[in-house]
């Protein structure tokens, strides 16, 4: 059961476009998983969408000219008819627009293969890259400073304690890992910043998407020794 979801801002700026590309994906990602945050996304799409047609309505009287359809009234047609007419025109097609079924894109990690979400069928990925009971592989997405990965934990495997220079997105994709805050499940979303503090770990693996615009920063004991792999992740 997904316990873990967006703040409704950021859901907010999702549907008025105002996010990048990498954090679209993970709110698509999540959406695609829980039915709640769906229907809030449908919700606010309506309303965005009703404010829009009333902002961009046009009134007869805003129009340069309009001397073709008087005329065209005057030789005793309905102008109601004229309109219809000229919108069936406009939207009038021979032929429907065949919708393509989505293919499943794979990923495998650690000899496992995991499908993919469907927004992520034409991203680019970089080549995997492994530290101990790590696998990542970045998505090719050029937004400078903010790093989008597909993050393998093995089994038995997790991520020294640490903290993050700035904010750490995490959508989890298969599987379950936990902290010191509980157990997270496929679909949840975890959103983390400097303030936090965790030592997260998988006991049967997970795959997740992650997006953060700086390296993590490791706090504990010899674990400080890491912070070179913090860019490893990031």
């Amino acid at each position: 059961m997904i316990k873990h979801h967006p703040k409704f801002e950021l859901i907010e700026a999702f549907v008025n476009g105002d996010l990048p590309a990498s954090l679209s994906i993970a709110i698509t990602i999540h959406a695609d998983m829980c039915p709640l945050c769906q229907q809030k996304i449908v919700q606010l799409t309506e309303q965005v969408a009703e404010q829009s047609f009333e902002e961009d309505v046009i009134s007869l009287d805003d129009l340069d000219d309009f001397s073709y359809l008087e005329a065209t009234v005057d030789d005793g047609l309905d102008a109601d008819a004229i309109f219809d007419s000229m919108i069936s025109n406009i939207t009038f097609s021979e032929a429907l627009d065949e919708i393509a079924k989505p293919v499943d894109r794979s990923i495998t990690f650690k000899d496992k293969t995991y499908v993919l979400p469907t927004v992520l069928n034409n991203v680019g990925f970089g080549k995997t890259a492994n530290v101990g009971k790590l696998s990542r592989s970045r998505l090719q997405l050029n937004e400078d400073e903010i790093h989008s990965n597909l993050l393998h934990i093995n089994a038995g495997g997790g991520v020294p304690a640490h903290t993050h220079k700035g904010f750490e997105l995490t959508v989890l994709l298969d599987g379950s890992f936990k902290d010191h805050k509980g157990e997270y499940h496929k679909g949840d979303f975890i959103m983390l910043d400097g303030t936090f503090t965790h030592t997260p770990m998988s006991e049967k693996g997970c795959l997740c998407y992650t997006v953060a615009n700086d390296a993590l920063h490791f706090t504990q004991g010899i674990n400080k020794l890491l912070n070179p792999i913090g860019n490893f992740i990031y």
